[in-house]
This record gives C-alpha cells, structure tokens and sequence, in this order.
C-alpha cells in the first residue's frame, strides 16, 4: 500500500485512497465535447466513504446542453483501480487517460483519447498543485490529467446515437475529504485557436488554523502554458462575482490574464463533504468565457478570444473570494 501511494504522489492521475477506509473521496472529471459543440457531457467515475466508514463508487454523467445529470451508485467493491496507472474499472464500466468505455442504464459506448497535454511537472512540482502535492492534511488536491485533447468514438445516450469523432476533451481529478468551503473554477478550450484552453480556480483553502485565498489558473497557448498560481507568487488582482458574469484578473512575472466569464443555465450534482457524495453544487456546461492575456515584456495581447461550451461552477460561501 506505501509503494502505491508513493508512486501516485509523483502520478496525480493514479489513485491516492489506497488504505484509506473512511472520510475520503477521489473523482475524475471527463469532459467530452462533439465537434459540432451540440453535445457536451462531463462524466465523473470515482469512490466515496464517510466517516463512519460507509463505501460506495459511482458514475455522475451530466449531459451539459439539456440540463439533466443522473448519479449511478455501484458498491465499493466494484471499484477496481490499476496501483500503477490510470485505469479504472467500475462493474461494466472502464476509465483511462486513453479511453472511457461505459455500460450504464441510459448511456453506452467508447471514446478515444488522443494528443493529450497534462499539466506539467517535476520532481518538486508532481502537477498542478505544486509543493503543495506534498502537504498531507489538505482538505482536496486536484490534478490535471489533459487541459486539451481529441477525440474519437460514439455514445448512445438514452437510445441516441452521438458521434464526437473530431470533438474535444478536458480531464481533471480531485481527492481528499470535501469540496472548498467556497470555490470559482472554471474551464474551456473552444477558442478560435484549436489548440487554446483555459483552466481557472480559486477557493478557499484551510491551512492549519487559519485559511487562505488559493488560485490557481493555466492558459495553454501556442504549445505554452503560462500558468498563475499561488505558489509561483502570481497575484489575483480582483475577482468579482454576479448572477450572470464571472470578471477574474491574475498576474504573474511576466503576464496579466484578464477573464469576464458569461454564465448560462447550471444543473445540480452530486459533491464530496466529509468524504461522503452529500454536498450539492451546480455547474454549467454552456457558458463563455472572454479571455485577455497580455505579456507585459513585450506590451502585446497575445491572447483575446471566447472561450465556448465553457464548464462554469461558482459553490459555496463564494463572497470568501471577492476582491
């Protein structure tokens, strides 16, 4: 068990809960988008145990353009995670970096993955959570498995046939014990230029006795990733939250990334708290984000564009965040 949870420190994409046995979760997050941005769903597999050592695994598919999510429950046991890599099966249910193939009720088929561009990362920063990674108490650590990737392949959702041959996808995970007490976290990467994508959050993170505001942000361009995190000394200038819009401003050493996301129409899922699936947060699948990013060396714009078919979740206590 120490070998695998040593090996999956260095491996955000493997599985962290090996000898946990209450209070904890693990999901990943599988965002698939057609090529004509008319089917979007996020689909989630992962495992859930409460404090009193209640298990279950689960699938949570939310379909993004019609506004519905469905939460399949499976036992424990039919939770089967490879120690060495991501691959993951759930009863009839298979995950990877590569692939996902379900077998659910209302939902069935096989997605290929290719051309994935994962976060980067070293010996001191295993992935986007930097030196955190190695911080043992944090209340959720998250990992980027791909800001940006293609795909093949065809679902049948509730008896129709979905082609997202050509389409688009996104994979992230997060595990640990809840959700933040108030989070921003925001996705996309339907920019005019193909192979742009955008990753923002910001939350509230417990820290000892106190707390602190945490962000962190990556726009991938040009085969780049400029990112804004805490832990690189990026600031955030200002965040400011209304019903219909999400203004976001960051700056690094050499860049300002300005953000004024258009917010759409949410559904309700499923979410950890005390590492049972008992809290609720709401995120849309349709949204817009406009993103300027300016380099300050060279006093150029290199980035103004929409970002579409945008994931947009604001949870929580987020009045924590405003600035």
């Amino acid at each position: 068990m120490i070998t695998y949870k040593i090996h999956a420190l260095w491996h955000p994409e493997c599985y962290h809960g090996w000898g946990k046995s209450k209070r904890f979760f693990e999901g990943w997050y599988y965002k698939v988008v057609s090529e004509n941005q008319m089917h979007a769903l996020a689909i989630i597999p992962g495992i859930a145990m409460d404090e009193n050592g209640q298990k279950q695994s689960f699938i949570q598919v939310l379909d993004g353009k019609n506004l519905n999510a469905s939460y399949h429950k499976f036992k424990a046991k039919e939770f089967q995670p490879d120690p060495k890599k991501h691959a993951l099966k759930i009863q009839k249910n298979f995950f990877s970096k590569n692939k996902l193939k379900l077998n659910l009720p209302h939902l069935k088929g096989e997605l290929f993955f290719e051309n994935l561009t994962p976060w980067p990362k070293s010996f001191f920063s295993p992935g986007i959570m930097g030196p955190f990674s190695f911080v043992p108490f944090m209340e959720c650590y998250h990992g980027i498995l791909s800001m940006n990737h293609s795909i093949r392949g065809v679902l049948i959702l509730n008896g129709k046939s979905l082609s997202f041959n050509k389409g688009k996808g996104y994979m992230e995970k997060d595990w640990g014990h809840s959700f933040p007490e108030g989070y921003i976290w925001m996705q996309s990467n339907h920019f005019t230029q193909m192979e742009t994508s955008i990753k923002v959050s910001i939350a509230k993170i417990p820290w000892i006795k106190s707390a602190f505001i945490g962000h962190i942000a990556g726009v991938l361009i040009n085969d780049k990733l400029i990112e804004f995190t805490t832990y690189n000394r990026s600031k955030l200038r200002a965040c400011r939250v209304s019903k219909k819009e999400v203004q976001i401003e960051m700056e690094n050493r050499r860049y300002r990334l300005q953000i004024n996301a258009q917010r759409e129409k949410a559904t309700s899922l499923a979410a950890p708290l005390l590492g049972f699936m008992n809290g609720r947060i709401k995120e849309s699948m349709d949204s817009k984000i406009h993103t300027v990013l300016f380099d300050k060396k060279t006093n150029q714009t290199v980035l103004n564009d929409t970002g579409l078919s945008a994931g947009i979740e604001v949870a929580g206590n987020y009045e924590l965040l405003l600035k």
